[in-house]
């Protein structure tokens, strides 16, 4: 019996370690973590690695120096694309901003809502993230605006109730494949949860400025 009663005995004490107070057990590590993982015989990555390179801030630096238009550091640009697309001429020709001041959304309501935006901290936001703003939502927004000016200007063009509704039927959309259980041909993954990854964003977008707009509307 006496290993059993030793097994009751660490049981009970690892049970009763964990309702001790953190300020009532002072653990003192002297082990030294590295990328070496203390081993005599491994390599310090930290001695091997020149200081020029160390921490991602100074190696985009130096990946920057050698060739400005390195893929690490490389920013989409938007002015050129939407130039070379002619989004301005096919944006007046859709007739995009005079839908807009009749939906109530007027150089003056953008002034009101800037600081709104600045509050929320929402302005921080994009300018520390820039990169990524830039290289993904840019690019699918400049590239994909050719065929979207067109579909937004009639969406405009009706209302709220246009963005409502688009927002019904990509929400449907992706519970009728969940309730079907669709599959994706070929790979066998849910089409409800794998097209639900832009379904979903999409119906909360569309119904966010059906809800927007219903607020501007005079």
């Amino acid at each position: 019996m006496a290993p059993l009663t030793n097994l009751v005995v660490v049981a009970v004490l690892s049970v009763a370690s964990g309702f001790v107070a953190p300020g009532q057990v002072a653990i003192k590590s002297t082990t030294s973590l590295s990328e070496s993982f203390g081993f005599d015989f491994a390599e310090d990555s930290y001695e091997n690695t020149p200081g020029i390179i160390r921490g991602e801030q100074n190696y985009k630096q130096w990946v920057n120096s050698i060739d400005d238009n390195s893929f690490l550091n490389r920013k989409y640009n938007v002015v050129r694309r939407v130039r070379e697309l002619d989004l301005l001429q096919a944006t007046a020709d859709n007739g995009i901003l005079s839908k807009l001041e009749k939906n109530g959304l007027d150089l003056k309501t953008i002034e009101k809502l800037l600081p709104i935006a600045e509050e929320l901290g929402l302005l921080s936001v994009a300018a520390n993230n820039q990169q990524l703003l830039l290289n993904l939502v840019g690019f699918f927004l400049v590239e994909g605006a050719p065929f979207l000016l067109p579909v937004v200007a009639g969406a405009l063009e009706v209302g709220p109730p246009a963005f409502f509704l688009a927002a019904a039927a990509f929400g449907g959309l992706d519970v009728f494949l969940f309730a079907n259980n669709v599959e994706l041909p070929f790979v066998g993954l849910s089409a409800g949860v794998t097209l639900g990854l832009l379904l979903i964003p999409l119906a909360a977008v569309s119904g966010g400025v059906g809800v927007a707009l219903s607020s501007l509307k005079k």
